[in-house]
């Protein structure tokens, strides 16, 4: 599809938006999916739960399940924050708002992707397409129109993709380019450390103790993080992997706690990071409106869509991330004897 032609769909979409009337049954619909996903969207354990969950009763719906092992390494980067070492290294005041920034996008994703999900489980019970109900949760027109796609034409990985797209967009300004957070956060010397030295990791693990992934670099681009993304999926659906990580994810309780998977690793060793809900309390978000992304983000659709700027590969990290690990808590040390 030309550029043309999709800005006209995404216009035609906008204005169905402000004239449609909605029925006592669609009401009722939107009043139990905006409870449904206030009851999930508590913290990153109802979170990920939640993703799984859903994933195991929609297999079709492949980004539920990408959502919930991603959602799963938020919460490990959470608790690493009030774990042995990070607690060495930091103090609250410059903890908090990492942990902040973690939660805020969590929180973000989830509020405006679930809502999602639902409609489409809404549309395949009735096999009828309830899209059109994606404006009361603020949704942007770009996924209205892809969902719809979706429905006709039953493409999954084009699907996964543009939730990926969807998503990054949607925590860019509020997140990403917060002028708080860009102070406390983004621009800090801890934020620098990490992204230099490619110590923050997406990892998937598996029951036999492996664990594959990529490090994260460049988080603060959008395309990095779209790119990202698509490599993960890849991964996580690898047909050599794919059963390994599904597995974990069935099998493992998802605590928060790096001893979630550390725990294949090796038995013996101790956990160094605490429980989540053991150290951090419910955080109350309020969504603010913004503009859809699409009016500005059209005329890069397609090359977020392109393939992946490095080519995912299904190499075992485990010795690289343990090696990241303790060289990590190396230097840590060293600065505190120092």
């Amino acid at each position: 599809m030309s550029l043309s032609s999709m800005l006209q769909s995404y216009h035609s979409i906008g204005e169905k938006r402000k004239n449609y009337v909605y029925s006592f049954q669609e009401n009722k619909f939107i009043t139990s999916i905006k409870k449904n996903t206030a009851k999930h969207n508590l913290d990153n354990i109802s979170r990920t739960k939640a993703y799984a969950s859903y994933y195991e009763r929609n297999k079709r719906i492949k980004w539920a399940f990408l959502a919930s092992m991603v959602s799963r390494n938020a919460g490990w980067n959470m608790t690493d924050l009030e774990g042995r070492w990070f607690t060495l290294a930091l103090d609250w005041q410059q903890r908090f708002p990492l942990f902040y920034t973690y939660e805020l996008a969590n929180w973000m994703i989830f509020q405006d992707a679930f809502p999602q999900l639902l409609i489409y489980e809404l549309s395949s019970y009735y096999n009828k397409s309830f899209f059109h109900l994606l404006k009361e949760f603020g949704v942007s027109c770009f996924m209205e129109y892809e969902w719809m796609k979706f429905w006709e034409e039953g493409d999954e990985q084009r699907l996964v993709t543009s939730l990926i797209i969807n998503e990054q967009n949607l925590i860019q300004k509020p997140v990403l380019q917060s002028r708080t957070l860009k102070k406390r956060v983004f621009k800090t010397i801890v934020y620098s450390f990490q992204d230099l030295g490619h110590f923050s990791c997406v990892i998937f693990p598996t029951l036999e103790g492996k664990l594959y992934g990529y490090s994260v670099h460049g988080f603060q681009k959008l395309s990095n993080r779209i790119d990202l993304g698509k490599r993960l999926a890849a991964l996580l659906f690898s047909p050599e992997l794919h059963d390994s990580f599904h597995k974990f994810s069935i099998h493992t309780e998802h605590t928060g706690s790096r001893r979630d998977y550390e725990q294949y690793l090796n038995k013996k060793l101790y956990p160094e990071t605490p429980i989540l809900r053991s150290v951090y309390p419910v955080i109350s978000h309020k969504k603010e409106s913004q503009e859809d992304w699409i009016i500005k983000g059209a005329k890069k659709i397609e090359k977020w869509r392109g393939p992946c700027k490095r080519k995912p590969s299904e190499e075992d990290l485990t010795k690289w991330f343990i090696h990241k690990q303790h060289q990590m808590h190396g230097l840590i040390a060293l600065r505190n004897w120092l």
